[in-house]
């Protein structure tokens, strides 16, 4: 009895019941939304296998039964010693798909094993946040260097390059979410600039003549040299050369992006993202082709209103005008059956749950269990941005579903997975700390 009474103490202490909740709450409420969104089509019961809500059910079961297993049986150290052959093997998988799977929608990204399928990119997450997590750990200092930026850079760019030669662009843009946790870890914020700079080089370079943005570029190039010289006229001359030569690089690629854009925009993406980039740019309107999910997902969220119509009660829901709308989509039935606050409510959830990752991770004493709750963060935050903005038009279409809350078990599983490994790690860290 003591020892019981020891063990549930224990649990109490150790485990992070906030991020426990959170995800059993996103969970469900994914579950009855997905029976929202095919309930007409497929008129059952919540639970009938034959459609997808019963579908998900087995999903939730599975996953619940994931989450127990890390939680409770697998000894948290096997991550960090694993991460190198995980990764490995999921990288060899993520090549062996290419070769070996059927054509879906231009994509060759998804194995079937029966009535299971899965694609090997959503078990990359877990595996390059790990690997990723290892090796930052073991540097144990922090990422100021650009030699270590090389070192650490091949860990996110293979998987991404392999997803991208999927063609699953939208997939690989997840990967970007990482140079946050560079970031954290002491990357410099110029590359962030950097980044940022090269989405608005790319994005002005479609919309506009070519010579446009080479101005733009040259004008905030000698901004910069202006202001090093201001700047370091008096200072030392080692941060004044650094300045320069940060500053001649960085336009240079800024010039390269404008003349290889037409090259990427072309070749890189699918004809349907080309499509949905264009319309969301407005350099073309289609609204009963590649736009017509989005502005059918819109007209759903703006009809709900305030309070939504109420469960089962949407109209562009019960006709199936969305398509996809129990995966990539299901945000657009939470904000027609429940409105402006259940999209509040869905949002916040989301943000209590980054946010108490990156507390715990914080706190966390621990530096593999520090990185990998930031790369957990990261994702999480990516395919929140992207999915949500997707559905209210401020994205492209791009196949990215909502954690927890789309239809699929691949996603499902990955999330559940990424999620208790973190609470496992910090559980482990709790009972000695």
């Amino acid at each position: 009895m003591n020892q019981a009474n020891r063990l549930d103490r224990g649990l109490k202490q150790t485990v992070d019941w906030r991020l426990v909740g959170i995800y059993i709450a996103l969970v469900f409420i994914g579950w009855i939304n997905i029976y929202a969104s095919v309930h007409s089509s497929e008129p059952s019961s919540i639970f009938d296998l034959s459609c997808r809500s019963g579908k998900q059910f087995i999903w939730m079961i599975t996953a619940f039964i994931i989450a127990a297993v890390i939680l409770f049986a697998l000894n948290p150290h096997y991550w960090e010693v694993s991460a190198l052959p995980l990764y490995l093997v999921v990288t060899a998988l993520l090549v062996l798909v290419i070769f070996v799977s059927k054509d879906v929608k231009g994509s060759h990204s998804w194995f079937e094993l029966g009535p299971v399928k899965f694609q090997p990119a959503e078990l990359s997450k877990i595996s390059t946040s790990l690997l990723l997590a290892t090796v930052l750990s073991k540097m144990n200092r922090p990422l100021n260097r650009f030699v270590d930026v090389l070192r650490i850079a091949p860990i996110i760019l293979l998987p991404m390059l392999i997803i991208v030669a999927e063609s699953e662009t939208g997939s690989a843009l997840v990967y970007v979410g990482f140079i946050f946790v560079l970031y954290r870890e002491g990357l410099s914020g110029w590359y962030l600039t950097l980044i940022g700079a090269a989405i608005v080089v790319f994005i002005l370079t479609l919309v506009s003549n070519w010579w446009i943005p080479i101005i733009v570029c040259t004008s905030v190039a000698a901004a910069f040299l202006i202001w090093t010289f201001i700047h370091y006229r008096k200072r030392s001359k080692t941060g004044r050369r650094v300045w320069i030569r940060n500053i001649i690089l960085s336009y240079i690629g800024a010039i390269a992006l404008v003349f290889a854009t037409d090259f990427l925009f072309h070749n890189v993406l699918q004809d349907h993202q080309r499509s949905r980039i264009e319309v969301l740019l407005g350099l073309k309107d289609d609204p009963s082709g590649v736009g017509y999910n989005v502005r059918q997902s819109m007209i759903a969220i703006g009809s709900g209103g305030l309070t939504g119509k109420g469960f089962l009660g949407g109209t562009q829901t019960a006709y199936g005008f969305v398509p996809e709308q129990s995966t990539d989509f299901i945000f657009c039935t939470v904000g027609e059956e429940w409105g402006f606050v259940g999209c509040l409510l869905v949002i916040v959830l989301y943000c209590l749950l980054i946010g108490w990752i990156i507390q715990d991770a914080d706190k966390s004493r621990e530096t593999f269990t520090r990185i990998y709750g930031y790369c957990l963060a990261s994702c999480l935050f990516m395919h929140l941005f992207i999915n949500i903005g997707m559905t209210i038009g401020l994205m492209p279409v791009i196949g990215i579903p909502l954690p927890l809350l789309s239809y699929g078990g691949s996603s499902l599983w990955t999330f559940t997975a990424m999620l208790f490994i973190f609470i496992a790690l910090n559980r482990q860290e709790n009972k000695y700390f």
